[in-house]
């Protein structure tokens, strides 16, 4: 099926005193780019973070936002900066030992102490493992938010493309049988006109006429320019059922196309056929649009 990649998903939760919320925004991209907006002290998790969203989103530009804010309904809490602590009172040892300062460290007067106490997420106490696995929970469940709004999206999208290659098989169809008919009308024509253009100072020359006749028809035949088409026309309802990202494969079929359809209007010396070139054109720009939007 079709995604879209244009979405949107967000996940909340509280963790030790603090409410995390991540939004997760999608937009058109040729490649797959992941941009991260988190606070400062979590970016050892951002690698992390990036490969769990690049193993669902093949396509598209992605923007993750984390923010982090004080939990009002949740007592704060206060984590002890164990490393700090354990340097602080070795830097003791050292000053008694080296120096013969006397004194003894109180808990007061270790509290007092800079970075002794940190911030929940801050502290790197064994709490990095817990608040990784809160980051990378909500981020699936943001994932699959962003992710139901692409299929959605998608869908759409893919019923719009669909809906106009049918109306391009019927303008196909129309060219089918109209094709074989051009040169019996150019033939018929030329020789209505040579016939008005008669006034006994010369005579028609059958094989000369024959032989104009045979080069139009080879000039103006667009057999293999209708059938690469009606190829075209399938690959494209294949693409838009598979599961697999199909947007850049889209765009090679609607640039080939769109150079089929090209050529018909250079070779085709026909009023209709010409005014269904223009539509048909048309129409490609339309699906060309839709599937700028396809992942």
């Amino acid at each position: 099926m079709s995604l879209s990649m244009t979405g949107y998903g967000q996940a909340i939760f509280h963790y030790e005193g603090y409410k995390v919320r991540l939004e997760l925004k999608s937009v058109n991209h040729r490649y797959c780019e992941v941009m991260m907006r988190i606070p400062r002290e979590w970016t050892r998790f951002e690698d992390g973070l990036k490969r769990t969203v690049q193993q669902q989103i093949k396509r598209g530009r992605v923007d993750v936002f984390i923010h982090r804010e004080r939990d009002e309904e949740q007592i704060p809490v206060a984590r002890l900066n164990e490393t700090v602590v354990q340097a602080y009172l070795h830097a003791a040892e050292q000053l008694a030992d080296r120096y013969g300062v006397k004194g003894t460290l109180g808990i007061s007067d270790i509290l007092a102490l800079p970075d002794v106490l940190g911030e929940p997420g801050e502290t790197g106490n064994g709490d990095e493992e817990g608040w990784e696995e809160q980051l990378q929970t909500a981020l699936h469940e943001a994932l699959q938010g962003l992710l139901e709004m692409r299929r959605r999206e998608g869908g759409h999208l893919a019923q719009d493309v669909e809906a106009r290659i049918v109306h391009l098989e019927s303008l196909h169809h129309e060219m089918m049988v109209l094709a074989p008919h051009v040169v019996s009308e150019y033939r018929n024509r030329l020789k209505n006109r040579l016939k008005e253009l008669q006034d006994g100072s010369f005579t028609l020359d059958e094989h000369k006429f024959g032989m104009e006749i045979a080069l139009f028809a080879d000039r103006s035949n667009i057999d293999e320019e209708l059938t690469r088409l009606q190829s075209h026309f399938g690959q494209c309802k294949g693409l838009l059922l598979s599961d697999e990202p199909a947007g850049r494969k889209l765009d090679f079929l609607i640039q080939e196309m769109n150079r089929e359809v090209n050529t018909i209007g250079s070779k085709a010396n026909h009023l209709t056929l010409v005014n269904l070139v223009v539509e048909m054109k048309a129409e490609l720009e339309k699906i060309r649009e839709q599937a700028a939007n396809i992942e």
